[in-house]
């Protein structure tokens, strides 16, 4: 067994892990770090996957978080395609899929989310595939070409981008969406009928309430039954119908887990030699006072520097605004804050010429904004939303007028 009881373990292959991973040197610790991650190679911007990577204008050197470079400069030990299998956190030690038995001084676990598995017979044919790692966007490009039929189950922004990415290579595309609108559980009617246009406009064949009960082989390739009796034959579906925090090896060390791994302020669990940060951390938020599990990258590194400070004993607490980006097509979306309780909206700008903003408020005061080619209008939200700004709703649609002034 290795035991060195000044080493922190990093559980992940993520941003989070790889943030974590130099914030720990940067902020003076002189341990051991190591970093255990079940995927063979440094880990990576996974956003690309999806639109840079896909279209080839970003390459997989380009999309490593951290060169192998700057890791050996921090002594920061890699260990790749391993997973760690338990926790003992009596021992404090990691066992690692290898066998090896790794004590540690602290442990953070940057685990991640899972996708959610789509539970119909014919899901486990070869025409099926998620996006979540790089091996999965390969297997997508490799199945999706400009002759090819993708149908995509789910219209999340996973789902949605994906479709702008084949399109744009010149696939055809069918979207599948249960409920009666796109992005229903991240935005309002407004924005949903604007993206719903938008892809429709890029001929994308969107098929809104209604499910999908069954695939199956035909000589031509695959069919897809629907709820509806209908069938959509296509080449390859790519399914994106959400996430599942990885929080089990969490639950079997005992620790507290509640739709992710449930940490204070400082992404402490409820052990206190053991932190958890990124999607898989359930993390308190002073702004909307309840506790958050966010993914979202700007969110994964803050929390990875806020992890590391408080492990080199430099108190920090996490509080950072969510915010979060989406580009499909021309279109550029940039959100600013959690929209979820808005009692009324506010649009400035024109949504027919894809640049305006959509503000969310709750009894007077903004708690988020989308905002769509509107950088000036995200920028801003992002800096005065979390002093708990109230504006007026003329001024807000006023685009005469600076609405921050």
């Amino acid at each position: 067994m290795d035991k060195d009881m000044n080493l922190v373990v990093i559980v992940g292959g993520g941003h989070a892990a790889a943030e974590a991973a130099i914030a720990l040197r940067i902020q003076g610790w002189e341990g051991d770090i190591k970093l255990i991650s079940d995927e063979d190679v440094l880990p990576y911007q996974r956003p690309p996957l999806s639109k840079g990577y896909f279209h080839k204008t970003v390459t997989s050197a380009q999309l490593l978080i951290k060169k192998q470079a700057l890791y050996e400069k921090a002594n920061v030990d890699v260990m790749l395609g391993l997973s760690v299998v338990a926790i003992d956190r009596l021992s404090q030690t990691v066992t690692v899929s290898s066998g090896a038995i790794i004590g540690y001084s602290h442990l953070i676990i940057a685990t991640g989310a899972q996708a959610r598995i789509l539970n119909i017979p014919g899901a486990e044919l070869p025409c099926v595939s998620y996006l979540r790692t790089l091996n999965d966007a390969n297997n997508i490009i490799a199945n999706i070409k400009s002759n090819s039929h993708l149908l995509v189950i789910g219209a999340g922004y996973i789902g949605l981008e994906l479709a702008a990415s084949a399109r744009k290579i010149g696939a055809r595309v069918t979207i599948l969406e249960s409920f009666e609108r796109v992005l229903s559980r991240v935005t309002n009617e407004q924005m949903s009928g604007f993206y719903q246009g938008l892809h429709k406009d890029n001929g994308v064949d969107l098929k809104l309430n209604i499910g999908i009960e069954e695939i199956h082989t035909t000589e031509d390739g695959y069919v897809a039954t629907l709820n509806d009796g209908s069938n959509v034959a296509f080449d390859h579906t790519v399914v994106g119908i959400g996430v599942i925090p990885n929080t089990g090896l969490a639950e079997a060390a005992g620790l507290e887990c509640d739709n992710g791994i449930v940490v204070n302020e400082h992404t402490l669990t409820s052990d206190p030699t053991i932190y958890a940060i990124g999607d898989v951390s359930n993390h308190p938020n002073e702004f909307y006072a309840r506790n958050i599990r966010l993914e979202s990258v700007p969110s994964a590194m803050e929390q990875a520097k806020v992890a590391a400070a408080n492990i080199c004993g430099k108190p920090k607490i996490h509080n950072s605004f969510p915010w979060f980006w989406s580009d499909q097509y021309d279109v550029k979306l940039q959100t600013a804050g959690l929209s979820q309780g808005y009692d009324e909206t506010v649009v400035r700008g024109d949504m027919t010429q894809k640049k305006f903003a959509l503000f969310y408020l709750k009894k007077g005061k903004i708690i988020a904004v989308d905002a769509i080619n509107s950088p000036k209008d995200f920028m801003k939200a992002k800096a005065l939303i979390p002093q708990g700004l109230t504006v007026s709703k003329d001024k807000l649609a006023d685009i005469t007028k600076n609405w921050f002034d």
